[in-house]
Order: structure tokens, then sequence, then C-alpha cells
């Protein structure tokens, strides 16, 4: 039989035994010692593969990691929860005051405007008059000068409450003259921007803001005008998210109002924007003291998360490198002693993703922790508090995602799991040619309906609508919307509509639910007739109750990794000039209790 192909060795252990001695390492030159360090391969591999129940059950091992990721998942969502009540408290408090702005200094605000219906119950609030883009500064401008009379308690930014400055900026084309009569125009896209304060103390409580602006020379071409933007700001307290332990929050809000001129429609469009930006408070001492213990208590529980997930990171990255070494080792036991090269399917064995998933909401939460303990001590806007909901929210869900691992312990639960990963690869695919299907019906909908249609005026609402399509909403509003302006449109949209509906939910959708359950009679005819084995299941062999309690993975335990590679390199010089006929004898010796390979690998 041909020799299997080796790899120098000299290097590691000399070639005789007082050598070997003299260097310190370990070396085997028979084929007890061979015999030996594959029983020791072997062990290593069933003790890698066991869950945590085994583990402790063959060597006494406490399950740290498990009761690391309980705790963690009870800290974490606890924190979760805290946090959520006051993002919830924040970005409310700001959506209702910029309700309020909007009454105040919007002109002609309507309260139906405040609910978000679909299709909208009115059209978008603009300006169509000149007379009446001034007349909306003019407004802004005496409410802001009255706000003593607004029902919230708001003051002005100056730390004396004296009347800031409203600034208004004006951005428009450098030329833009237009002249429809004879389809001329003069025209320069560069666009410019402008800006001119209205003071309290020059102007008073009353704004004639078109004669102000020309007598500072401040001309406004509405031909060339992009946008305009009418700045202030405006401070108040929240006496609402205050308890026994936690004080009131100060806010300052950074208003603009927006008049957008882009599309040059003939439509402005006015809309209002306040960002809120939290302020540390100046309250009486009992608050300042109930707010330092809600501080205290807020920073314990964002360190001792974090504490828990850099453990929990350490652990799970610990172990990952340590399966990739023992991979190493594995590949090279079997290519020197077998002459076999392990299948991607066998490597693919030594990384467990839900250790990988572990380390990325590890890293996940203790970012939104950082952030969080930074929100809750400074001075942040909404983005932050965006940014941070994100960080804890996905690695909140990715923590009880890694629950499925233990619930995969058992039986019950582990038949879904192993569905879902079997079908994954034939999922992916499938979902692939679903999608090139799907982008083509996006695509045409959104060329042809767009204009017509309100479901389908961008690509974003045409991919929605078609999405909830699919799932059977709405389906005859999504029909009548449509504009009969053209019956050759109307007539294309009623096949369209019918084919995609009818290809999706009559075809596609049970062919995907075939493709689960045919995966699902497969994991189950595994269950009662044996899964099936590769080389490195048949190597490793079954482990059963009297091996893990008869103390044999506990000989030798505390022995590391590096020991195993030493006497694998210093017996391959010998395990050469075996055949893997002569091996598998040996193997099956009657004096030798542990479970070996049955036939060949």
């Amino acid at each position: 039989m041909e020799e299997p192909p080796s790899i120098s060795t000299e290097h590691i252990c000399d070639s005789d035994e007082e050598s070997c001695r003299n260097s310190g390492r370990r070396c085997c030159h028979n084929p007890g010692k061979a015999l030996l360090t594959e029983e020791r391969m072997r062990r290593k591999l069933q003790f890698f593969f066991m869950n945590p129940i085994e583990k402790w059950r063959a060597k006494n091992r406490f399950p740290y990691k498990f009761f690391i990721q309980l705790a963690k998942i009870i800290l974490v969502t606890l924190q979760l929860c805290l946090y959520a009540y006051s993002s919830y408290n924040h970005v409310n408090y700001t959506w209702d005051n910029k309700i309020a702005f909007s009454h105040l200094f919007l002109k002609d605000w309507d309260a139906t405007r405040e609910v978000n219906v679909y299709p909208p119950a009115v059209g978008p609030l603009a300006i169509y008059r000149q007379e009446n883009f001034f007349k909306t500064l003019d407004y802004a401008y005496e409410n802001y000068a009255n706000l003593s009379e607004a029902v919230g308690s708001y003051s002005y930014a100056n730390e004396d409450n004296t009347v800031t400055d409203m600034v208004l900026c004006i951005y428009e084309y450098k030329q833009g003259i237009i002249y429809g009569f004879n389809e001329s125009y003069v025209f320069d896209s560069e666009i410019v921007e402008r800006c001119q304060n209205f003071s309290y103390h020059i102007h008073g409580p009353m704004l004639d803001s078109k004669n102000v602006l020309e007598n500072n020379n401040f001309n406004v071409s509405f031909s060339a005008l992009v946008k305009a933007e009418l700045m202030f700001s405006l401070k108040t307290v929240n006496f609402k998210a205050a308890s026994r332990i936690t004080a009131p929050n100060c806010y300052r809000f950074d208003i603009k109002i927006l008049f957008d001129n882009g599309d040059h429609d003939g439509q402005m469009l006015l809309s209002l924007d306040a960002e809120a930006l939290r302020l540390k408070c100046k309250g009486d001492t009992t608050y300042i003291t109930d707010d330092e213990i809600s501080s205290i208590l807020r920073s314990m529980l964002n360190y001792t998360v974090s504490v828990i997930c850099i453990i929990s990171f350490v652990l799970c990255s610990r172990t990952v490198w340590r399966a990739q070494q023992l991979k190493r080792v594995t590949v090279m036991f079997f290519e020197h002693q077998y002459s076999k090269t392990l299948t991607a399917s066998d490597r693919n064995k030594f990384l467990n993703l839900w250790y990988i998933m572990i380390i990325v909401n590890d890293i996940l939460i203790i970012i939104g922790s950082s952030i969080k303990e930074q929100i809750e001590r400074q001075e942040f806007t909404s983005d932050q508090w965006n940014i941070c909901s994100l960080f804890l929210g996905i690695g909140n869900m990715l923590v009880w995602f890694g629950i499925l691992r233990y619930l995969g312990f058992f039986k019950t639960y582990n038949i879904v799991i192993l569905t879902l990963q079997k079908a994954a690869p034939q999922v992916a695919r499938f979902l692939l040619c679903a999608c090139l299907i799907y982008a083509g019906f996006t695509f045409c909908g959104w060329l042809i309906l767009g204009p017509y249609h309100l479901k389908f005026r961008t690509l974003s609402t045409t991919s929605e609508c078609l999405f909830s399509l699919i799932n059977g909403d709405d389906m005859f509003a999504t029909f009548s919307i449509m504009s009969n302006k053209s019956s050759l449109l109307w007539w294309f949209s009623r096949v369209y509509l019918y084919s995609f509906i009818s290809l999706y939910i009559y075809v596609i959708l049970n062919l995907f639910i075939s493709v689960i359950t045919d995966t699902y009679e497969t994991i189950k005819l595994y269950y009662s007739e044996g899964f099936p084995k590769s080389d490195l299941d048949n190597f490793i062999g079954d482990t059963n109750c009297d091996d893990m309690s008869s103390g044999i993975f506990r000989t030798g335990s505390s022995e590391s990794l590096g020991g195993l590679i030493k006497d694998l390199c210093c017996c391959y010089p010998q395990l050469m000039q075996k055949t893997y006929k002569t091996l598998s004898q040996s193997n099956s010796a009657p004096n030798d209790n542990s479970p070996h390979m049955n036939g060949s690998i």
C-alpha cells in the first residue's frame, strides 16, 4: 500500500528517543503510544461535541458559560426595559412639543394633520401665494414674541430669559429669472445663502416681514428660491418624568420652520422640526440628591451589564479559538494517520455559530451600554437615543435568540432548530429566485403605475405595497385607488395585480412551505432511522451515559491541547509506517473499552 504523504517533523522532534528526552519533548516510537494518542484524540473530540450538561457529567465541569448567559439575559432585559421606558417618554415628550409648536408657529395648521392615516385625510400644508409666505413669517414671529401666552411653560434660550433673535436664512439660485411668455430664462445653478435676523428689541411684538426685508435690501426672488428656514430656540422643563428617585428633565428645543420650494411647481411645502437637546437641570436640592441616587443606580446597572458582556465575550472568543486549534489538530491527525482529508462539512462543525452570535450581541450591548451611560450623564440629542436603541435592541434580540441553543438539548425543540438549519441553504436559493421575480414586478409597477397610483409613487412604497399584497393586506383598496385617467394603464394595473397576487400567493408561497415541510420530514426520518455519519462522526463514535460517568474524560483532563499536538507530531514518523488496515485492526482490540470507528472512515 502506498505510504500517505508526510510533513517534515524533524524540527519538532528528533528521530531517536534519547534526543527527545534531552530536548524535553514527549515522544513515542511504538504502536502502543500511537494508539494512546489516537484514543486521546477521540476523547478530545467526543468531549468537544458534548453539550454543557454532558460535559458537566463527564468532567464535573460547572457550566459557567450557561449561567453567565442566564444572568446576562436577565440584566440586559432589565436594562432594555428601563431604557425603553425612558426613550418612550423622551420621544413622546418631544413629539407632543412638536405638535404644540406647530399650533403656535405654523399658520393654518390643523389638528387633522397630527394623526397619521393612510391614505392621508388632507393634502400637504403648503403656501401658494407670495403674501402668504410673509404672513407665515409674521405669524411665527408674533407668537414667538408673545410666548408667555402659550399653555406650555416655555422660555427663551438666553439665561436671563430675554428674547433671542429669530434667524431667517434663504437658499436660492445665484440667478433664476423666468420669462415664461417667450420661453426664455436666466439661470445659474449655484446656490447661495443669505440670512436676516428679526430682533424683538428693534421690531417689537409685531412684525411686517415684507417691509423689514425690503428695507434691509433683502429681496426674495421666488423664481430662484430653493428653500427658506426660520430658526429659533426655546427652553422648558418636563415634570412628567419625575418620580421619587428621578428628577425632572430640562430641554432646549432648536426649532426650524422649513419653506421647501425645491420642486418649483407652485407649491411651497411648509413644515416644522424641533430638535430636542437635554440639559443639566439646576433644580432644588431635594431633587438634585434624588437624581444622584437614580444616576448611581443606572450607572451600576450599565457597568454590571458591560462587565458580564465582557466576560461572556472573552469566554466565547476563547472557546471559538480553541475550537479552531482543535480543528487544525484533527485535520493534521486525519491526514497523517488515515491519509484522509476532512470534508468542508466536517471542518464547519468546529465553528459554532451560536458562539459567534453571542460574541456579536456582546459587542452590541457593550457599545449600547456605553452610549446609554453617556446619554444619562451628558447632553445628547435624539440621534444618540436612536443609535443607542439600535445597539441595545439588536443585542437583546440576539441574546434571546441564543436561548434556542439550550432548547436544542431537548429533542422536541431540536427538531425545529435542525429543520431551520438544514433548510437554510435551500431556502436561500429559493428566496434568491423569488426576489428576482419580485424585483421585476417592483420596478415595472413603479415605472408604469407610479404617476397614477398612490401606493406606487416611490420605489420603496411600491415594494411595501407588493409585500403587503402577498400577506393579503388591503387588496381591494389597491385596485380601487388606481386612477382611470388612462384606460390602457387601468387595464394594465388589473393584469399586473392579478398576475402578481396569483403567482406569489398560490405558487411561490406554497412552494416555499413545501421546502420547509420536506426538510422537516427528512429530520424526522433521521431521528427514527439515524442521522447520516461523516468520517469525523465515525471516528468519534457514540458516547453513552456509562462512558460519561466512568471518569475516562477526567483522566488527563489537565493536560493542554499543546501536549496533544506534541504527542501527535512525535508519533507521526512511526504512524506513517502503518497502513490503515493494520490501524483499524489495532483499534478493534478487545482490551480497549472506548468506542472506536466501525469500518472505514
